[in-house]
C-alpha cells in the first residue's frame, strides 16, 4: 500500500458528477437486500433500439468494418447529420462543420476546453444538467448560475440574463427541451438569448439534445436565428431519440474556427468513435424507423399518468412537462424536509428512487427529478409508493 504519491492536479477537485448515477448504486445495494425499488432516476429511453439500426450495426462489424476513421467522423454520417438537421429542424448545416463524437458529452468537454479558461465566465442553467457546471469548473472558468424558476415556467427570466453578463462572459449554456424540467423554450425567449449574444459578442452552447422529443409546442433552435450559426456550437445525439444510450454516439456542429481545435481534442483524447457505431448511425438518420413514433406516443401517456398522479397527491404540485421525459414536482408542500431529505426518504422508505432537484442546482430546491422512461405500470405503481409515503 503507497503511503505517499504526489499530489493530483488541482483540477481533478474541480469536477462534479452525476447524482443519478450514485442514487443509482445505492438503489442497486438496497434491491439486492431484497427489497423493490422503482427506478426514476436514470434518465434514459427504456425501450431497444430500433431493429433496422441494430442490423446495420451488426453488418458493418460483418464487413470488418472496426478500424480508424477520421478523428471527425465518417462522411456518410457528417452528411447525414446535416441532411437530417435540414429536415426535421429546418437547420442549413455544412457537413463540414460536424463533429461526430463517443456521445455528446465530450461536445461540452471540447467545447469549454476551446473556448474557456482562467477569468472568463460561463453563465448556466439551474437548474440543469451538472456537467456543465463541472466542466466549466474543470475549464479553469467561472460559473454562474441562471436560475430558472417555477414561477417563470422555468424559461430564465431575459432582465436577470442580461444582468448576470459582465465582461468576463463568453459563453452561455442553453439547453431546450431542458432536463431536468422538462422546458420548452418559447420562440421569443431563444430569439431574445440570441440578440443578446450578437450583441455582447457571446458563445453559445445550445444542447438540442432532447430537440426531436417535443409534445407541446415546437422546438426552436439558437442555431436557426439570425447571425447565430457563426457563434454557436449545437449539441446533439443519438441516445435519447433513438434509444441508443450504449452505443455512445453524439456530434457537434461547430462553427469554423472552432473545427480544428475541436477536431485537434478529438485526437488527443478517444482517436474517433468506433467505426460500425457510426454506420448504425446513417441508418438511423436515412430511413425511417417506426419505433421512434412509438417511443414518443408511450412516453406522451406515461407523462400524463405521473403528472396527474402527482397533482393528486396533496403537497405535491407538477407542470406539465412540454419535452424530454422528465417530471420536475413542487414537493415543499409535504414539509418532510428539503429535497435531498425527501429523495433519501423516499428511496429508503417507499422504495422509490429519484433525484432531489438540488443535483441539478440550487435553484432545484423544493422539487424532485423524476425520469418517466420506464413503463406504465411501474410508473403507476411509483406515483401510489410516494402517496402512500406522503400520507404517512
Amino acid at each position: 500500500m503507497l503511503r505517499w504519491m504526489r499530489p493530483l492536479a488541482v483540477r481533478v477537485s474541480r469536477l462534479g458528477t452525476e447524482t443519478a448515477f450514485s442514487v443509482l448504486a445505492r438503489a442497486r445495494a438496497l434491491e439486492a437486500t431484497g427489497k423493490s425499488v422503482i427506478h426514476l432516476e436514470i434518465g434514459e429511453p427504456d425501450f431497444d433500439t430500433p431493429s433496422a439500426i441494430v442490423a446495420e450495426g451488426r453488418a458493418a462489424l460483418g464487413r470488418g468494418e472496426t478500424h480508424y476513421t477520421p478523428s471527425a467522423g465518417i462522411p456518410e454520417l457528417r452528411a447525414a447529420i446535416a441532411t437530417y438537421l435540414g429536415r426535421e429542424r429546418g437547420l442549413t448545416v455544412d457537413p463540414a462543420r460536424v463533429v461526430v463524437t463517443p456521445g455528446a458529452k465530450p461536445i461540452m468537454f471540447y467545447t469549454l476546453l476551446a473556448l474557456l479558461e482562467a477569468g472568463d465566465e460561463a453563465i448556466t442553467p439551474d437548474p440543469g444538467f451538472p456537467i456543465y457546471a463541472s466542466m466549466v469548473a474543470f475549464a479553469g472558468a467561472t460559473n454562474v448560475p441562471l436560475p430558472l424558476r417555477e414561477s417563470n415556467a422555468f424559461a430564465p427570466d431575459l432582465d436577470e440574463l442580461r444582468s448576470l453578463v459582465t465582461p468576463r462572459t463568453k459563453l452561455i449554456v442553453v439547453n431546450s427541451p431542458h432536463n431536468p424540467t422538462g422546458g420548452v423554450l418559447p420562440r421569443e425567449t431563444i430569439r431574445a438569448i440570441a440578440a443578446l449574444a450578437r450583441e455582447r459578442d457571446l458563445w453559445v452552447l445550445a444542447d438540442d439534445i432532447y430537440g426531436d422529443m417535443v409534445y407541446d409546442g415546437e422546438h426552436h433552435s439558437l442555431y436557426a436565428e439570425e447571425g447565430m450559426p457563426e457563434r454557436t456550437i449545437l449539441l446533439d445525439g443519438f441516445s435519447k431519440t433513438f434509444a441508443m444510450t450504449g452505443w455512445r454516439l453524439g456530434f457537434g456542429v461547430f462553427p469554423a474556427p472552432l473545427m480544428e481545435p475541436v477536431t485537434k481534442l478529438v485526437t488527443n483524447s478517444v482517436s474517433c468513435t468506433a467505426t460500425f457505431v457510426q454506420r448504425a448511425g446513417v441508418a438511423a438518420l436515412t430511413a425511417p424507423q417506426p419505433e421512434v413514433p412509438r417511443m414518443m406516443a408511450a412516453f406522451r401517456e406515461r407523462r400524463d399518468a405521473v403528472v396527474n398522479g402527482l397533482n393528486g397527491i396533496p403537497g405535491v404540485t407538477c407542470r406539465l412537462p412540454a419535452g424530454a421525459f422528465y417530471a420536475f414536482p413542487n414537493i415543499t408542500g409535504l414539509r418532510r424536509g428539503d429535497s435531498a431529505t425527501v429523495a433519501d426518504r423516499l428511496l429508503e422508505e417507499a422504495g422509490v428512487a429519484a433525484l432531489a432537484g438540488t443535483a441539478f442546482g440550487a435553484a432545484g430546491e423544493g422539487h424532485l427529478r423524476l425520469s418517466y422512461a420506464n413503463s406504465l405500470e411501474n410508473l403507476r405503481e411509483a406515483v401510489a409508493r410516494i402517496a402512500r409515503w406522503a400520507a404517512a
